[in-house]
């Protein structure tokens, strides 16, 4: 079944316009999900709506509130946040150009395809995509969709364009609140280019599908024992690893040696070096006879 678009509409750059639409990236189909069930009947579990002191409530009695001190709400009706939402724009301009290197990842949100919308497209959809990659920049714009508008990226993905939602400024959590009480260390220089090697020894392009979900692997095997018949005994729980690193530069020089390819560079310079063996006072040399 063909993909759904998630919107259509136009990509514009200055004065020029093409159609386009956006399919979401994410294929969510092959997650496992879990229902609760009730366990003497079989039965799906459904979940009443409440109040407190009020019991099961009907869902025409039930509204949005946004609570602005502790048990006090203020009411929102439907049309009230519909005044807000904005209209529906079809059109998303690239207002701005910044090299694609210098985007913190942390705003990166979701991912999009986007496509020609019509045969009409094509041309100023790939010129568009060319452009953008040989600049190394990704275009940041706008689009609204479901009444809200989300910042957006448009950059170039092997033969097309893909589109990023991106977070807002506010939705980013500042750095300080987490690193600031780092300790300040003098690193020693030594023990940075051994791991600098051995990063060098373990890099390579990024390929997702080298990687396997082992817990839903796993989870998928069991699940089919379970219908089976047949039953699940749980094993206990390993005790958690501790680290092992007492020597942070031993352990190093271990990890460098143990993956082979001979002794590294670096670990070289940092062997320790040999004390030098004091040196043999010369025997006294004879004068020959009659000097």
């Amino acid at each position: 079944m063909a993909a759904r678009a998630y919107w259509k509409g136009f990509l514009r750059l200055s004065l020029v316009s093409i159609a386009v639409e956006v399919f979401n990236a994410e294929d969510r189909k092959a997650d496992l999900s879990f229902h609760q069930i009730h366990k003497p009947t079989g039965k799906r579990i459904h979940h009443a709506k409440t109040a407190e002191g009020v019991g099961e409530v009907a869902a025409k009695d039930i509204v949005s509130g946004y609570e602005i001190e502790k048990g006090e709400y203020v009411i929102m009706a439907p049309d009230e946040i519909d005044a807000v939402k904005l209209e529906s724009k079809r059109t998303i301009e690239l207002s701005q150009f910044v090299p694609l290197a210098e985007v913190d990842p942390r705003y990166f949100e979701q991912p999009y395809y986007v496509t020609p919308g019509d045969e009409h497209a094509a041309e100023g959809y790939l010129v568009i995509r060319e452009a953008l990659r040989k600049t190394g920049t990704i275009g940041i714009g706008q689009l609204t969709a479901q009444g809200r508008e989300h910042l957006i990226g448009v950059a170039p993905l092997d033969q097309g364009l893909m589109l990023n939602r991106l977070r807002y400024a506010g939705e980013v959590r500042p750095i300080a609140e987490f690193f600031s009480d780092l300790p300040k260390l003098k690193l020693d220089h030594e023990m940075v280019d051994l791991v600098t090697e051995l990063i060098g020894r373990k890099q390579g392009r990024f390929r997702p599908e080298a990687f396997e979900d082992h817990y839903e692997t796993e989870l998928r095997k069991l699940i089919q024992r379970k219908a089976k018949g047949e039953t699940i005994v749980s094993e206990p729980e390993e005790e958690a690893p501790k680290g092992n690193v007492i020597n942070l530069m031993d352990a190093l020089r271990d990890s460098l040696n143990k993956g082979g390819g001979g002794k590294p560079a670096a670990a070289r310079k940092a062997a320790p070096k040999r004390k030098a063996e004091p040196k043999r006072k010369a025997a006294p040399r004879r004068r020959a006879k009659g000097a």
